[in-house]
């Protein structure tokens, strides 16, 4: 029998459980044995919120990057499953930006159906994946945690489906060692509240960086301060939220940006990404990448190109997240099965070099999500996955980018088209900036619950 590891049980461990789950010969005499490493005591990933940061009640690294209040930054309707609606799940329309407690409903509902639970080794953590001793296959060497022990198991394939959101990337800046503050990464920021009336600094440019200026703003921070070596964001702020070139050092209190002004903050939040990070896999079955559309190494951006039974999932940079995995996931169960015959060594460097090259010529965002579409395309028409209209996604994301332009605060109030059903999302019963009360029960609300009954923060 074919045995394959899947590490991880976050979205793209989910994905690659569920493909197994779905293919007909699931459960017949020759379909592979799957067995699921994980971590966390629970299923989700970095949609499993986690209190704790630094390291968890194990000693281990915490994975979790996710803050309390924090509401999904795109449309719904671009990450919705082909084979498994929001309407479907919540038994009626919702609206396109929920928050992580909803999304996180929906993921587990989708794997709950599957019922692949018992594939999963909660409170294992990798420790080692190298190549076995007859060299036929592949040793996974994990701690459970649960009982203090080491276990080793061999398999044939091995899928890493840890994503790349949990190690962060800080740079360091002159004064950091002496500043008198809070310094964190967004890893570990976990509530904006604890911030309400303070000046903070926040570096970066990316999905993080918006995000939490304007958590910051929405839950009283006295002012924001956001700095990006790649240069300002360039939305229309509301007031308390200011963008400044490059910063340059610390001193105490007081930072300087490249222009020559100041601004004296009692936090800096770095927002500067994560790295690709694989300790566990053995230096020839680790993968080593930029944070890019079309990843170094990964032939389809899935097959390991040094040795196509190592796969990795969900290692580019994403505009499509949970639609694309899945896409992958099919991908790679295919290869594993028999079903995708792979070309040489050679003819897949050159896919890969290709795939690059094009990205390298790529415009501007617009273009980026067009590449992304047609590279899950391209997936999903090599298997049979649902078709979940590509163009139609690339469209709401175009809109969605407009949308920000116009209001950062304001763009959670429109409404997507679900790809699934064509029904457009009903507009949420409350602004992003007004709704303190983001829970599951208060979303999906016909309309706001009194205050008196909300969750207490």
């Amino acid at each position: 029998m074919t045995r394959v590891a899947v590490i991880g049980a976050g979205p793209c461990g989910l994905s690659q459980l569920h493909a197994f789950a779905r293919d007909p010969g699931a459960g017949s005499p020759s379909a592979p044995e799957v067995v699921c490493y994980e971590k966390q005591s629970d299923w989700g990933g970095l949609w499993n919120y986690e209190w704790r940061t630094g390291l968890d009640e194990h000693g281990e690294p915490c994975h979790a990057s996710m803050y309390r209040y924090l509401w999904s930054n795109g449309p719904k309707e671009c990450l919705e499953f082909a084979d498994y609606g929001f309407e479907e799940h919540f038994g009626k329309p919702i609206a396109s930006f929920p928050p992580r407690e909803v999304l996180y409903d929906y993921i587990i509902g989708r794997a709950e159906r599957s019922g692949f639970r018992h594939q999963i080794r909660f409170s294992h953590a990798v420790r080692r994946v190298s190549r076995s001793a007859g060299g036929s296959g592949f040793t996974v060497t994990a701690h459970d945690q649960a009982n203090d022990a080491d276990t080793s198991e061999d398999f044939d394939h091995v899928v890493v489906s840890t994503g790349h959101f949990s190690i962060p990337n800080m740079p360091p800046y002159p004064g950091y060692e002496t500043f008198g503050g809070t310094l964190l990464h967004a890893h570990d920021f976990r509530d904006a509240v604890q911030f309400a009336g303070r000046d903070v600094l926040v570096i970066g440019s990316s999905y993080s960086a918006e995000d939490i200026a304007s958590q910051l703003w929405k839950y009283g921070a006295r002012s924001v301060v956001c700095t990006s070596r790649s240069g300002p964001m360039g939305f229309d702020w509301p007031d308390g939220i200011t963008e400044k070139p490059i910063l340059t050092h610390v001193d105490g209190r007081t930072v300087y940006f490249a222009d020559g002004s100041t601004a004296e903050v009692d936090a800096i939040v770095s927002c500067t990404g994560y790295l690709h990070h694989f300790p566990f896999m053995d230096d020839e079955l680790r993968l080593v990448t930029a944070n890019r559309l079309a990843t170094s190494m990964l032939y389809r951006g899935v097959v390991f190109q040094p040795e196509n039974r190592i796969l990795y999932l969900g290692m580019q940079d994403q505009w499509y997240t949970f639609n694309m995995f899945d896409a992958q996931a099919w991908y790679a169960r295919d290869v594993i099965l028999g079903r995708i015959e792979l070309p040489g060594a050679d003819e897949q460097a050159r896919w890969i070099e290709a795939a690059q090259a094009e990205e390298d010529a790529l415009a501007d965002d617009y273009a980026c999500i067009d590449f992304q579409g047609a590279y899950t395309q391209d997936l999903v028409d090599q298997t049979d996955y649902p078709d979940f209209n590509t163009p139609l996604v690339n469209k709401m994301f175009h809109d969605w980018k407009k949308h920000k332009k116009q209001s950062i605060i304001g763009y959670r109030d429109h409404g997507h088209t679900s790809p699934l059903t064509g029904t457009v999302a009903p507009i949420h019963h409350t602004s992003w900036e007004d709704a303190m009360d983001d829970s599951l029960e208060s979303y999906l609300a016909d309309s706001p619950r009194p205050m008196s009954d909300a969750p207490t923060t």
